[in-house]
């Protein structure tokens, strides 16, 4: 038998989350796995003109892509998408993706399910100074603990 679980309901304005300073982007946990008793996890992510995320999997979780402003070209599967806002792009895990934002930089929600992911975001980011994208960093990211923290979180770096 399984234990029963009781979910509140929850009420996350604009201005609130858990902000993170996560790979010079602005990460907002707006729900979490515990919030949701597991269900899914919805991350806002605000990313500078450009920015890349690298080739990557998801062994645990689907990841949606819901576009706010801006413009997001995804690679899924090999399939290259161009999303802009209003769009939702999906890629299901176990399919390696990536994504390079447009000129005007972008505002997304990233939905997981189920939820969790957002554990790797509070772990591999830092609490975010203010509610903006970080100032530039000057230094290499840590890539060989970035990708162990992907793998002990279900994800894979790819290239």
């Amino acid at each position: 038998m399984t234990q029963a679980r009781t979910l509140k309901p929850m009420l996350v304005p604009s201005h609130e989350g858990e902000a993170l300073w996560w790979f010079g982007s602005l990460a907002i946990i707006k729900a979490s796995s515990t919030d949701t008793g597991g269900q899914m996890a919805i991350i806002e992510i605000t990313e500078p003109p450009g920015a890349e995320a690298p080739l990557h999997v998801h062994h645990r979780e689907d990841e949606g892509f819901w576009i706010l402003e801006g413009e997001v070209t995804f690679e899924v599967g090999g399939n290259s998408i161009t999303a802009r806002a209003g769009d939702y792009a999906f890629g299901p895990r176990g399919i390696p993706h990536r994504y390079t934002v447009g000129p005007a930089g972008c505002r997304m929600l990233f939905i997981l399910t189920p939820g969790g992911f957002e554990n790797m975001v509070r772990e591999m980011g830092e609490p975010a100074l203010s509610r903006t994208i970080p100032p530039p960093s000057t230094e290499e990211p840590d890539w060989e603990q970035i990708a162990a923290i992907a793998s002990a979180n279900g994800c894979e770096l790819l290239g």
